[in-house]
């Protein structure tokens, strides 16, 4: 089991309830991660329509997560 911090922004924000939360996974991926999240909290929303990064840098959802990163799930952004 790896310890992630995990940052929710926009519309996930709203769909989680919270805008941070520490968690244990055993996901190795942004992508398995955000899977298990969403099966757990009813997200909604495929990783193709929003991006991803670690440790504050853009990366692919296939990215190698160690323990302690930090992990941002940043949906589309709308406004003016």
């Amino acid at each position: 089991m790896n310890s992630y911090t995990v940052s929710y922004f926009g519309l996930l924000a709203e769909r989680r309830g919270v805008s941070e939360e520490q968690l244990t996974s055993h996901a190795g991926t942004p992508s398995e991660l955000y899977r298990d999240l969403d099966a757990t909290h009813q997200l909604g929303l495929t990783i193709e329509n929003f991006r991803v990064a670690v440790n504050d840098e853009f990366t692919e959802w296939s990215h190698l997560l160690e323990t302690g990163d930090r992990i941002a799930l940043l949906p589309p952004m709308s406004g003016g």
